[in-house]
């Protein structure tokens, strides 16, 4: 990747609030960025983007917004795990020259293979607790709640167009080791995140100790299965990880349950259990809040 090539256009399609606001950085920092959503979606950003931070203010964003994917951009699929099927074909017919994904969860990376044979694509992971309002008059609005806010990518990335796209944004930008590395250092606390402040309805504090019990069997299960993917984890350090964050956050997941949508429940949850039964690994607990929760959709 020289230098004197010219810079692709970069797209960033799913403008739920992690697109938004990764769009809004890299807008912030001069990159010819687009947004790319749906015509009702693209409809409402032409009134604006407003990002509200705790960590780096409040500012307004003009992010251009389309319904296409642009021919040869770069690509950031950010949309959630259950919408990524109404757009793989679209990224592939514009012929990405790179593709990096921000969803939840593993499996997604299979599909876009799949879909992207001959593209370079890369799973990468965001972290941070953000929301979206579209409000019904007035610029969209995005915010950014604490101190917890990064991307990371694989280490064979970081010279990536995406890598180097970021880097000159404030959003950081943290190189992990390999793809498995950086998808399951996230999945196996984002995994007990999003369960269990669903399946208690309340902050992350809460949900941690409202049973101890089953937190305890829940974090060994998804501890035990990223062992076995090659992140080796115990339930008391994923405890650890979570009682590290703030105790009011709560999960993506669980405002899609809350709004009668199922969400990234299968893409988070299901994932678990799927690759834990392929090392023979038991999750009992994992299945039964996915179960419970299904159920309340």
């Amino acid at each position: 990747m020289s230098a004197e090539h010219t810079v692709p256009p970069l797209a960033v399609v799913g403008p739920g609030a992690v697109g938004c606001l990764v769009a809004a950085f890299l807008h912030r920092a001069g990159a010819d960025v687009v947004l790319v959503g749906r015509p009702r979606t693209v409809e409402r950003l032409g009134a604006g983007l407003r990002v509200v931070t705790d960590r780096h203010g409040t500012w307004e964003a003009a992010v251009p917004a389309t319904t296409a994917v642009p021919d040869g951009a770069v690509v950031l699929v950010a949309v959630k795990g259950d919408g990524l099927a109404d757009v793989v074909g679209s990224v592939a017919q514009a012929a990405p020259v790179e593709v990096v994904s921000l969803l939840n969860g593993i499996e997604h990376m299979e599909a876009l293979r799949a879909a992207l044979p001959t593209t370079d694509v890369v799973g990468a992971a965001y972290a941070g607790e953000t929301s979206r309002e579209l409000g019904t008059d007035g610029p969209v609005v995005v915010r950014h709640r604490g101190e917890l806010l990064r991307v990371t990518v694989p280490a064979p990335a970081q010279e990536s167009w995406t890598a180097r796209a970021l880097r000159a944004t404030d959003l950081p930008l943290v190189v992990g080791g390999s793809e498995a590395e950086v998808l399951w250092s996230k999945l196996r606390f984002l995994a007990p995140l999003a369960l269990l402040t669903s399946v208690h309805h309340d902050g992350l504090g809460a949900a941690l100790d409202a049973d101890p019990g089953l937190i305890a069997a829940l974090l060994a299960e998804v501890a035990a299965v990223a062992t076995a993917e090659g992140v080796p984890s115990t339930g008391p350090e994923l405890e650890r990880i979570l009682r590290g964050l703030p105790a009011t956050m709560r999960s993506s997941l669980q405002a899609d349950l809350e709004a009668g949508r199922s969400g990234e429940l299968d893409a988070i949850g299901g994932a678990v259990a799927r690759r834990g039964a392929r090392h023979g690994l038991p999750t009992p607990r994992v299945d039964g809040v996915v179960a419970r929760l299904a159920a309340e959709v």
